[in-house]
């Protein structure tokens, strides 16, 4: 039987039931799927509120404030690259990709503000943070954001969580 990935799902916060856990590993799967990762991997995921990304974010990034979603990569990859099986932990036989850390109260306010459903915010953090892990970014308003929103659509669309 091939290994699968490895998604340990933590809360710090109430919310987080068996139903939220089990969309995040889903969801990881299909992003990790659609980039062309199928090697055995491992993302760490904390669920919290503001105030614990607020802490997480000072602490990691020096910005004082709450955010919806935090990333840590393992690696330095470009988008597209992938790290291959040489990447593994040769205890697990897992490529630690790194963490990300869900903030569910912004989570919340952001799906009434766009007037779309939690499980489809939940769903685009989640997606957001994944490539994010594989070295997309969007620090521009150029081509990398445009390249990073169509894959976080693409994958929405793939779960058929469209806006």
């Amino acid at each position: 039987m091939a290994k699968r990935h490895y998604i340990p799902v933590t809360a710090d916060v109430p919310g987080a039931d068996q139903r939220i856990c089990a969309l995040i590993r889903k969801v990881i799967r299909a992003a990790l799927l659609s980039e062309g990762l199928t090697a055995p991997c491992e993302i760490d995921v904390l669920l919290t509120g503001d105030a614990g990304i607020q802490a997480l974010n000072r602490e990691q990034r020096g910005v004082d404030s709450p955010t919806d979603v935090l990333s840590f990569p393992e690696f330095e990859l470009s988008p597209g690259e992938l790290p291959d099986e040489e990447d593994a932990d040769p205890g697990t036989g897992l490529i630690p990709l790194g963490d990300m850390v869900i903030n569910l109260e912004r989570a919340a306010a952001q799906a009434k503000e766009y007037g779309h459903s939690n499980r489809r915010e939940l769903a685009y953090l989640v997606i957001h943070s994944v490539l994010h892990l594989l070295g997309y970014d969007h620090m521009d308003e150029g081509p990398e954001k445009a390249r990073m929103r169509e894959r976080e659509e693409a994958v929405l669309e793939s779960l058929d969580l469209r806006r």
